[in-house]
């Protein structure tokens, strides 16, 4: 290389979530980290990569070992009134501090998960309340549920799963913990009705080896009251939200229902397992557009969305 020149510099061909392939680019050569290095290339000119990976490997080797990473992704959309939003969080509380879950962690190979806390509404309405804590015993499960139940609820417009979904994965990638099952833990009373179209979100989600578990909140559905209420908010879950390994959903129908839908939902993910199956409802597809009776429309928010912002025309 000629004197005057721009040093290397490095350009990132793959995510620090994994182990990347840094290519080396000068305005003469190209040569990358496996060894192909074209004659006459000085030594020197490989310290950025050596110092480069020094720091990858550090990161790897500071990540803690768990059971499981945990994103608890929680829907705070102005579609839940406050008297909802208290319930939703003050399950989450009594689940932190619920015996059967601390034993559900203690009881793992490793005897500790990661989890973080996210509540989410439209799209980019995403707040980390609790970033990535590890939790192995009472103690540290407590210093969770307590931080939850001193901060203010908040209340943001649109619902966006996509967007959700989205931010919740790319967590997963500085969580600073190592495991082999990454979960996404998404609640929510409404369908996709902002960003993305919700599967597009999941796919993506699910092609990085997550798995999405899901709580759909039922208790206006089976008499819906407001326009953007979905009657089997259920089976949108299923078809539309949730994917992966064992992946599975529990809903809350009653108000009552919170605490114990949740704390069950915990313990199944702790634990790896899942509730025994639904019943599937009876299909019937039409010969002319072979649709099905049960067949869901995974874009039904943004149809009445649509539909209201319209002035239903």
């Amino acid at each position: 290389m000629s004197e005057g020149r721009n040093p290397p510099f490095l350009t990132p061909a793959a995510s620090f979530s994994e182990l990347p392939r840094y290519i080396v680019e000068t305005p003469d050569l190209v040569f990358d980290t496996f060894g192909r290095l074209p004659g006459g290339v000085q030594m020197l000119r490989l310290l950025p990569i050596v110092v480069l990976l020094a720091l990858v490997s550090g990161r790897a080797a500071a990540q803690t070992p768990v059971d499981l990473q945990l994103v608890l992704a929680v829907d705070v959309s102005r579609s839940m009134d406050q008297d909802e939003q208290r319930l939703q969080r003050a399950g989450y509380v009594a689940a932190l501090r619920d015996p059967q879950v601390i034993q559900a962690i203690e009881g793992g190979p490793l005897g500790r998960i990661a989890v973080t806390y996210v509540e989410w509404a439209g799209q980019g309405l995403q707040n980390v309340l609790v970033p990535w804590t590890l939790v192995d015993g009472a103690g540290a499960a407590r210093q969770i549920a307590d931080r939850l139940a001193a901060m203010p609820l908040q209340r943001l417009r649109r619902t966006s799963i996509s967007d959700a979904l989205t931010f919740s994965a790319r967590l997963f990638e500085a969580s600073g913990f190592t495991s082999t099952r990454r979960v996404i833990d998404v609640s929510g009373d409404g369908p996709n009705n902002s960003g993305f179209v919700v599967t597009g979100a999941r796919d993506a989600v699910l092609d990085q080896g997550i798995t999405i578990n899901g709580l759909p909140i039922m208790l206006k559905t089976a008499y819906p009251s407001g326009f953007f209420d979905v009657r089997d908010l259920d089976l949108y879950y299923e078809d539309c939200v949730i994917g992966g390994f064992g992946a599975f959903i529990v809903t809350v129908q009653h108000p009552g229902e919170f605490a114990a839908a949740i704390r069950r939902k915990l313990i199944l993910e702790i634990a790896g397992r899942q509730p025994p199956a639904r019943p599937i409802p009876a299909q019937w597809t039409d010969p002319q557009t072979g649709r099905t009776t049960a067949e869901t429309d995974c874009q039904i928010g943004e149809k009445l969305w649509d539909a209201w912002m319209n002035g239903m025309e």
